[in-house]
């Protein structure tokens, strides 16, 4: 009986037990059994669960990024995202299935866009220079207004080169994103719509927008900096139409490969800005002239050319991939870089010189297309 008092306070059961002495009715018996026959029970029950039950599936909570963990340290160029769920699905492979798609799609429609305006701007280069010569006969004749806020800025605008002109509706896309950061509102839509991550539920759309959203200042003015050090370049050597069709493809090429990093290493930290395109820029500028000389903003003395200047941002991204270097996202950079050298070496003449079918297909439309005001007969 020593080892059934023994025994129920290791279980937790309350005091010892004992036989009553003899004499002891049979009422006192029973009641003086009852715990231990308690105690049978349970220590039966908690073997049996043990050696024989399954025990209840736990139930899954969503996991959160690796931006709320110890081991993922957060830049400075990304918001505050801590309080932010993220939910990475089990089988990590199918959450690249849409955004594949997707990049394909948009890359696409990008190009065939790209051939669209171009032949638009074709045609009507023809009326605009007679409405150009007709404008500048009408100026001649018209007194001109001394201090003309918008002569000046008609004035600077003429004087911006073609690519200047192309990437500041850009630039002006991108301050204004980076203005809704500022808004404490709009947090929670700016993380899910322009910050990109295979394990958010929106996957696609930030793909494209993530690309003009900054959160910090410098990361935007050094970026926008280099985009318009390069502008001229890269606008003389594929046009305005083309350069815009790369440009927006190349922002989505680097996010995809992004993704595919995040999946295969499991870091799901988010990414934004216009790095991955602007790489793409910058390598398709330095493939066409490699003997080109750069200089780095503060440092102008030091110079080197294009091709060197690829070589190391090429590899330093490709080691900040394998080594896992949290400050940038080098596999959109990686990405973007060949993205731009593959376009100017094998892209242009498999994708925008086989543009010819669709824009005949498009020049049938509107010229079988009933013109305005015009009836059946």
């Amino acid at each position: 009986m020593a080892w059934r008092g023994w025994a129920q306070r290791g279980w937790g059961c309350g005091q010892a037990w004992t036989l009553p002495v003899c004499g002891g009715s049979y009422e006192e018996l029973t009641a003086a059994l009852a715990p231990s026959r308690l105690l049978r029970r349970r220590f039966n029950f908690f073997i049996q669960q043990k050696c024989g039950f399954r025990k209840a599936p736990r139930k899954v909570e969503p996991r959160r990024s690796d931006t709320s963990s110890e081991a993922y340290k957060r830049s400075a160029l990304i918001p505050p995202v801590e309080e932010t769920a993220f939910y990475p699905s089990p089988y990590p492979i199918r959450t690249l299935v849409k955004p594949l798609f997707f990049t394909v799609g948009f890359t696409g429609c990008a190009f065939g866009s790209a051939a669209i305006w171009q032949y638009e701007s074709l045609k009507s280069k023809v009326q605009s220079y007679f409405d150009g010569i007709k404008a500048d006969w009408l100026d001649s004749i018209r007194p001109q207004k001394e201090g003309d806020f918008r002569k000046e800025i008609n004035k600077w605008w003429n004087n911006l080169s073609d690519g200047q002109r192309t990437v500041t509706g850009i630039i002006a896309a991108n301050v204004f994103v980076f203005c809704l950061w500022r808004v404490p509102s709009l947090q929670r839509t700016m993380i899910r719509y322009f910050t990109s991550s295979p394990a958010s539920k929106v996957l696609c759309s930030p793909m494209l927008l993530s690309t003009f959203s900054h959160f910090s200042l410098f990361h935007m003015a050094a970026n926008m900096y280099v985009l318009w050090s390069f502008s001229s370049s890269i606008v003389n050597i594929l046009g305005q139409e083309q350069f815009m069709a790369v440009y927006l493809s190349a922002g989505v090429i680097s996010t995809f490969v992004s993704y595919v990093c995040k999946v295969a290493t499991g870091r799901y930290g988010p990414s934004l800005g216009a790095s991955g395109a602007i790489m793409t820029v910058l390598a398709a500028v330095c493939t066409k002239i490699p003997e080109g000389r750069l200089a780095i903003i503060f440092l102008p003395m030091f110079t080197f050319t294009a091709g060197n200047a690829l070589k190391a941002i090429i590899a330093m991204d490709t080691a900040g991939m394998i080594l896992g270097w949290k400050f940038f996202d080098h596999a959109a950079h990686l990405g973007g870089a060949l993205f731009g050298i593959w376009y100017i070496t094998y892209g242009h003449e498999l994708i925008w010189k086989n543009r010819e079918p669709l824009v005949k297909i498009w020049h049938e439309m509107r010229t079988n297309s009933p013109k305005k005001g015009g009836g059946s007969k």
